[in-house]
């Protein structure tokens, strides 16, 4: 039994190294999203309910089938299942098979099961469109986890420069070549250097909640991503990238237009299947019936006796071929008794098997006004989903312009803090220098580190931005996440 414990546990311990030494990559956690996050999960369930709706649409073309039994006591003089009066206090049964069919409603079902159709596409294009948007989101995390992790990167590179500096300083003061305060200086630098790497540490983990989270991975399990350096990913031109060339591919490939598209087309049919039913409708039907009652005789026959009786008056006579009769009265007196049983079960049923077919022709007169308003419904529901295609199609375009915008300034911040960090990494070269030959003091030295630091990551923040914004650009194009 502890041999078997000591199995088990050494597999759990493999398998939590394994996961941990796993690295995550953008399509990875990308995937993972899309086959985990549950708000997707909730989304497709939804689906589910579509293909239903249209599976019992189709269902509803083929006619009716229904098999009834009732089952009753009653009570004083009723009708007996042969249609005989008797007394109550009477056990009946009735089954009965009935079905029926319509044969033509104007194409109501018809547009009905087409609008089902185009509900059960928009619903999966919705829940494309609910995966794009987090895959967007899994990438701004994963983004934003890779900047805290070059962020943590510059951090700790400052701090082992005032370490260093503090080193020799610190030597320095000891000799009596410089006054402590260099030395105190420099150590609150210190000080102040770690608690930045603390906070950068601190959001590294804090986005990677949160990169976490949209992939509904536990917050306690294990995990690491790929660090590619940002200069390494892969972005498109944005000459490549023109607004008008990016919205037209938007049109033809996001969900959310081809969502409006579907639930319009749906709306259509479901307005002529309202129109349909504004008119008769015509229908077949059939039935089988029977009945039972406990309380229903048959004659089984008959007992005669003839009882003699003193011979009736004589009230005459009359002669035939010479032979004399006596005419008397014609009744005989007779005692007859009749033999009756209860008819039994399964010969009921048999006697009282009755067969109906027919046609039916149903005609929509007054019924509240339902079907009209139905019909109204229908049209208004349309119109609202055309404004609805405007409005998402202008806010695209408006989004993409956007970016494209937002992109342009991006890059001319990159570009622009490309060069602050060469001016502020010369600066701070000949600042060490004549610190190096005290013509600088400490003081000095650090307001040209820190500058450097602020310049340097500032340049990190817009690199990282400028790629951000290109991919929601190349999002839009629809060429999806490349990282």
């Amino acid at each position: 039994m502890s041999h078997k414990l000591y199995t088990l546990l050494l597999v759990i311990v493999i398998g939590f190294q394994a996961n941990a030494q796993q690295k995550w990559d953008l399509r990875k956690c990308v995937d993972y999203a899309m086959a985990n996050n549950l708000t997707i999960k909730q989304t497709a369930l939804q689906e589910k309910f579509s293909d239903l709706t249209l599976k019992q649409s189709k269902l509803s073309q083929y006619p009716t089938a229904n098999f009834n039994n009732n089952l009753s006591y009653n009570y004083g003089f009723v009708q007996d299942a042969a249609f005989n009066k008797v007394n109550g206090g009477s056990l009946s049964y009735s089954p009965s098979l009935q079905s029926s069919v319509e044969i033509f409603n104007w194409f109501s079902k018809k547009n009905t099961i087409a609008a089902n159709e185009w509900e059960a596409q928009a619903a999966k294009a919705n829940t494309d469109k609910l995966k794009n948007d987090i895959a967007l989101t899994v990438a701004n995390f994963y983004l934003q986890v890779l900047l805290s992790k070059e962020q943590v990167h510059i951090a700790e590179v400052q701090l082992q420069q005032s370490q260093a500096q503090y080193s020799n300083t610190r030597k320095l003061v000891d000799a009596g070549s410089l006054p402590e305060l260099n030395a105190a200086e420099l150590e609150a630098q210190i000080a102040k250097d770690s608690a930045t790497v603390i906070t950068a540490k601190g959001n590294v983990t804090t986005n990677i909640l949160s990169l976490k989270a949209y992939m509904s991975i536990d917050a306690a399990e294990p995990f690491e991503i790929e660090t590619p350096p940002v200069d390494k990913i892969p972005v498109e031109k944005i000459a490549d990238l023109q607004p008008e060339a990016v919205y037209t591919s938007a049109l033809a490939n996001l969900p959310q237009q081809r969502y409006n598209e579907l639930k319009l087309k749906a709306a259509q049919k479901n307005r002529d299947a309202a129109k349909g039913s504004l008119y008769p409708t015509l229908s077949g039907f059939g039935s089988l019936n029977s009945g039972f009652n406990d309380k229903t005789y048959e004659f089984r026959g008959a007992d005669t006796s003839i009882i003699p009786v003193p011979l009736p008056p004589k009230i005459g006579s009359v002669v035939v071929g010479g032979t004399t009769y006596d005419v008397r009265s014609l009744n005989t007196y007779t005692s007859v008794k009749a033999v009756v049983g209860k008819r039994s079960f399964f010969p009921q049923l048999d006697d009282n098997f009755r067969k109906s077919i027919g046609v039916s022709l149903s005609v929509p007169i007054f019924n509240g006004g339902s079907t009209r308003t139905a019909l109204e419904r229908s049209k208004l529901t349309i119109m609202n989903l055309e404004l609805q295609k405007q409005v998402d199609n202008q806010k695209t375009k408006q989004d993409i312009y956007t970016a494209y915008n937002n992109a342009l300034v991006a890059l001319e911040k990159y570009n622009a803090s490309k060069k602050s960090v060469e001016t502020a990494e010369r600066s701070f070269s000949f600042a060490q220098k004549r610190a190096d030959v005290g013509m600088l003091s400490t003081f000095e030295l650090i307001t040209n580190q820190n500058n450097l630091f602020t310049q340097r990551l500032q340049n990190v923040l817009n690199q990282f931005d400028y790629v951000f914004k290109m991919k929601v650009l190349e999002f839009y194009k629809g060429q999806g996440l490349k990282l």
